[in-house]
């Protein structure tokens, strides 16, 4: 009865469909008596603090939209609420409540609307309100029971909308193969992938649909990918829907697809940018061009997030030029829709590009990661195609941060920006002179009540004489004529920067806050020290970047306050490979040792691994090529060799669903350490993949972690 009455009374107020929301989830993130006493960052301290992104400014600039997901560790899940904030007064207005997941939210043209998906309705569907966040308006699906939507975009005339959602393609169950045995548990595959991150093809990939915009719900949509294709857009396994843009006419599509399949999808990344006509329903592939034989470009690598320009001309997005190097440089390349030439126009910038944003028709502002920061940089698109390649990049912020994405309307900046002391918060960036101005706190009440520790900047001479710079973070209340406990920080990736990086998994303040001195080292392999850095760790696993980590832990040691009769060392991924190899080669300069999801044996983690492109180039190909001496050196450094040589106790932690590194690499160390008779522990989330994301698990994955530790490092 009372749903009835809900009916009617949203009826009444002209909403297009029935509110199915619970109750509210109720957020309680007040810091105890014994918190605030304590005065330190703790795992169920972080749990409470909100995480904010998804920002956008409006089209006028005056206001700031953007997304906050808040945990109830009691209750084990979370919600995600839907915020705009006043950048001049720089007053946050919660436009959404707790009893429903709201999030991508986007301004119309017009700065009058917001589009949002929500699953009020009982799927994750497209919704439309106010700017003020007044009468919410179901725009697709059908109520509960229908597919859910993904990621989509309003063009900016509001005529059409795209979306993603999932459609069965192909036959991967027994069910689906033999109708006669509906309740037959089995996936049948003839080729790869099987498997990917943290699902099983089961048959069903991401596709864009198409639609017109009406006043009644969207129900139904062009498959642009195509009804029958076996492959996702956006790509696996991110699905991020900022490789989908429309053009400012709303006539164009521009998105990211790699349309293969099978052991070709395994083992490339050649990934391209299509566009597709709204009027004729044609697609074309800008990065292949067939037309004109001359004008065929080389782009056998990733090509990804295109962007048009505010004419339309222009489509920036970002290109690796190598097959099959997933952290080949990403450069900034413009395509002329006119000419079909494309320019590199960060040919001559030694860092990546991100973020990619149209300042105005002639110049781009993006991100790019430099010497272990994150800022925005400028450059100006050549007008005469025969000066393309030798723009000048201007580096226009500046400052030890992580500038992680950012939004220009009208002449303003506004950046999401951490450090690593600090959570997201909002920054105003002066366009002229890269001046940064905090607008947010988001997180006040957590950060008044607790002390963070100093982070240091330290430079360390490698073994080959080149600097390496490294963070050292310092227990809060330091006092440098006592000894404190270290420990050495190993980088997953392998090519992952060790920036200014806030995480709520490997966080370098909560390590600091028990009583640890980090050191977290940008070994050989990382980027945003130049691609030969970064080039340097294919190949290499064992080699220089490993010396690497012994030179910034043998250089901390050192100090009179660095006790280097306890210290220890943890990682995860790639970390967890360097965990499990330094095991086998630390010269008993560790007490314990910590490996999340690392790789442990390299000839089995070639058929235990998906996406073959990477081992192919880090390893240096398959285990079968003998006459590869690369890849023979990486499999003849794989850690599972040296475990004679194991003499520290290891805490071992793994998710049985991950797949990119599968759990049995865990399985394989955890069982060695034992048969060898030391002391060992394995952790095994079974509802985890890669990574480790539910607040529950992610409270017993730190006392664990810091139960270990204290242990075999403190002592305790």
């Amino acid at each position: 009865m009372k749903k009835l009455f809900l009916f009617m009374a949203l009826a009444a107020l002209g909403t297009s469909s029935c509110d199915l929301r619970p109750a509210p989830l109720k957020i309680d993130n007040a810091l105890t008596a014994d918190e605030i006493a304590a005065a330190r960052l703790t795992p169920e301290v972080m749990w409470k603090m909100s995480r904010a992104g998804g920002s956008s400014l409006s089209p006028d600039g005056s206001k700031l939209l953007y997304q906050q997901t808040d945990y109830s560790a009691a209750e084990n899940r979370s919600v995600t609420t839907l915020w705009v904030e006043d950048t001049v007064t720089e007053t946050p207005t919660r436009l959404t409540d707790t009893s429903s997941n709201n999030l991508s939210p986007q301004w119309s043209a017009d700065g009058r609307s917001i589009y949002f998906l929500s699953d009020r309705s009982g799927s994750m569907q497209v919704w439309r309100m106010t700017a003020q966040g007044a009468e919410p308006t179901q725009i697709t699906g059908l109520g509960k029971g229908t597919t859910d939507v993904e990621g989509f975009g309003v063009s900016p005339d509001e005529k059409h909308i795209w979306w993603v959602q999932q459609v069965h393609v192909a036959a991967r169950k027994s069910s689906d193969i033999y109708k006669d045995m509906d309740k037959s548990q089995a996936r049948i595959y003839d080729d790869l992938m099987a498997r990917h991150w943290d699902y099983w093809d089961e048959g069903d990939y991401r596709h864009i649909f198409v639609a017109p915009m009406g006043k009644g719900l969207v129900k139904d949509g062009t498959d642009i990918i195509g009804a029958d294709a076996a492959w996702d857009a956006p790509l696996a396994p991110y699905f991020d829907m900022a490789e989908i843009a429309w053009n400012h006419a709303g006539t164009m599509l521009a998105y990211t697809c790699k349309p293969l399949t099978g052991t070709a999808y395994a083992v490339s990344t050649d990934s391209d940018i299509f566009i597709y006509d709204v009027g004729t329903g044609k697609t074309r592939n800008i990065c292949k061009p067939v037309e004109i034989a001359e004008k065929q470009h080389d782009l056998p690598g990733y090509d990804k997030y295109p962007v048009w320009s505010p004419d339309d001309r222009r489509i920036a997005f970002r290109s690796m030029r190598r097959a099959g190097n997933e952290s080949d440089k990403e450069r900034l390349m413009v395509y002329d829709c006119r000419t079909a030439v494309f320019c590199d126009i960060t040919a001559a910038f030694d860092y990546n590009a991100a973020n990619t944003v149209w300042e105005d028709k002639d110049h781009l502002l993006f991100i790019a990661p430099m010497q272990a920061t994150h800022q925005i940089c400028r450059v100006t698109v050549p007008a005469d195609d025969a000066k393309c390649g030798v723009s000048e990049v201007e580096v226009l912020t500046e400052g030890d941060h992580d500038i992680n994405a950012f939004t220009f309307a009208n002449g303003h900046i506004v950046a999401e920006v951490t450090t690593i002391s600090m959570a997201t918060e909002f920054f105003e960036i002066d366009p002229a002179t890269g001046t940064m101005v905090q607008i947010s706190e988001v997180n006040k009440p957590i950060y008044e009540n607790i002390r963070m520790g100093e982070v240091q900047k330290r430079w360390v001479k490698t073994t080959d004489g080149k600097e390496m710079l490294t963070w050292v973070v310092l227990p809060p209340d330091f006092d440098a004529t006592k000894k404190y406990p270290v420990l050495l920080y190993c980088q997953g990736g392998p090519q992952s920067v060790v920036s200014q990086f806030w995480s709520y998994r490997w966080n370098f303040q909560l390590m600091a806050a028990q009583g640890y001195i980090v050191v977290a080292p940008n070994r050989r392999g990382l980027p945003s020290f130049g691609q030969e850095w970064l080039d340097q760790i294919s190949g290499d696993y064992s080699g220089q970047n490993i010396r690497d980590y012994l030179s910034a832990i043998d250089d901390v040691a050192r100090e009179a306050w660095a006790d280097e009769t306890r210290m220890g060392c943890v990682g995860a991924s790639y970390g967890g490979y360097s965990v499990y190899f330094l095991a086998g080669c630390h010269e008993q300069r560790f007490k314990a040792f910590v490996a999340h999801c690392g790789i442990f044996d390299f000839d089995s983690m070639y058929g235990h691994t998906e996406e073959l492109w990477f081992v192919n180039n880090d390893y240096g190909g398959p285990y079968w090529e003998k006459k590869n001496a690369v890849a023979q050196r990486s499999y003849a450094n794989s850690p599972h060799k040296f475990v004679a040589k194991w003499d520290t106790p290891i805490l071992i932690i793994t998710g049985e669903r991950d797949f990119r590194i599968p759990y049995t690499q865990s399985l394989e160390a955890f069982t060695a350490a034992r048969v060898r008779g030391i002391p060992a522990r394995l952790v095994e989330f079974e509802n985890e993949a890669h990574q480790v994301f539910k607040p529950q698990n992610s409270l017993v994955w730190n006392r664990e972690f810091f139960g270990w530790l204290d242990k075999y490092v403190k002592g305790e």
